[in-house]
């Protein structure tokens, strides 16, 4: 009777996951596209990344990321709800579906892209960074070493806290952590004398600083903590939106790659219908294919995004370049054929 009862409960468990695998899950860009209009997560807080101007509009590279997949998903650029989220709350955002998905300066790593305890799934990385520390340039301290035993200010919560940690006991040096729940408020601390240094990832670090009354006042260090690769994230186990996340942010590399602009993409796009041959060009700019439907979005998706944002080069100058509010130099940020790590698959 027993064996009975057994064979005819893993029936029924077998014939359940049958059912419930049949049916399936909607993914979210569906959700998206219904909604018609994308709520993406950013921090609001960081000038050149994302931070809400005088005229009351958010601007920076995670921002222009942002209107980059809502001009994919959605079709308009302009269709993007922004949410403000510190470091603490933007993966309870994500699982409980606040948002969408997450612009936020969010460094990729093994224990966020597990598949345990419903992860996250990464795009490509938008900016290699590395964790650094900024002192005041009277205060005579110019490397880690020099900050054994004093205090410094730091972000609770983020790989931040873990990295600084881990550097000083290397070293086997003792020092004081501050902790603080945002970026602001790391900062106020600093800049109040409450600790000696401050640390966050070196791009941070430079934004913070351009708006500080005296920005020559303070120094970054050389020292370089950690690697920081930032990327777009969404919720795990949502592969459609994670295709289409992944091959927008593959755009933008690519359409920098081969010199398309917001300016010319218009150009191209009568070349490309103008010359059959030009094969990969059509591809690329959904003339010819289906690449786009592959993924869950109009085959002309590229189209729309340069035309909205231009390619990653001119995000990238629009708020981190020379001429910018927040200069940073790209390094590891050019693309790869200029020897940076930014580098995308074909378009076949």
């Amino acid at each position: 009777m027993r064996r009975i009862f057994t064979g005819i409960l893993t029936f029924s468990m077998l014939l359940t996951g049958c059912v419930n695998s049949s049916v399936g899950i909607q993914s979210r860009l569906e959700l998206i596209k219904k909604r018609d209009s994308l709520i993406c997560g950013v921090s609001g807080k960081i000038p050149g990344f994302s931070f809400l101007n005088s005229n009351g509009n958010y601007e920076g590279l995670d921002v222009d990321i942002c209107k980059a997949f809502a001009a994919a998903f959605v079709g308009n650029s302009k269709k993007v709800q922004f949410r403000p989220l510190t470091a603490a709350e933007r993966f309870t955002a994500i699982r409980t579906g606040e948002i969408d998905l997450l612009s936020r300066n969010t460094t990729f790593n093994l224990s966020r892209d597990s598949s345990k305890g419903n992860s996250l799934i990464f795009a490509p990385v938008v900016f290699h960074d590395g964790q650094g520390l900024m002192v005041k340039t009277s205060s005579k301290i110019n490397k880690l070493e020099d900050l054994a035993k004093r205090s410094i200010c730091v972000g609770s919560g983020t790989t931040t806290e873990q990295n600084i940690n881990d550097a000083f006991e290397a070293k086997s040096l003792p020092y004081i952590p501050i902790k603080y729940q945002d970026l602001n408020q790391v900062v106020a601390g600093y800049l109040q004398g409450r600790c000696s240094a401050m640390t966050s990832d070196r791009s941070q670090l430079a934004a913070a600083r351009s708006g500080f009354r005296n920005p020559k006042d303070h120094i970054i260090l050389n020292d370089v903590l950690s690697k920081e690769p930032l990327a777009p994230a969404s919720a795990g186990g949502d592969q459609l939106l994670s295709d289409a996340m992944r091959w927008v942010v593959f755009a933008l590399f690519t359409a920098e790659e081969k010199g398309i602009t917001q300016a010319n993409i218009n150009q191209q796009l009568q070349l490309a219908k103008n010359n059959p041959q030009m094969k990969p060009l059509r591809r690329f700019l959904g003339i010819e294919g289906d690449l786009g439907e592959k993924i869950g979005l109009p085959n002309d998706f590229v189209v729309k995004i340069i035309a909205s944002t231009g390619n990653y080069g001119e995000i990238y100058n629009r708020h981190l370049g020379p001429n910018s509010k927040v200069p940073i130099p790209r390094g590891l940020n050019e693309i790869y054929n200029q020897g940076g790590l930014h580098f995308a698959p074909p378009f076949n």
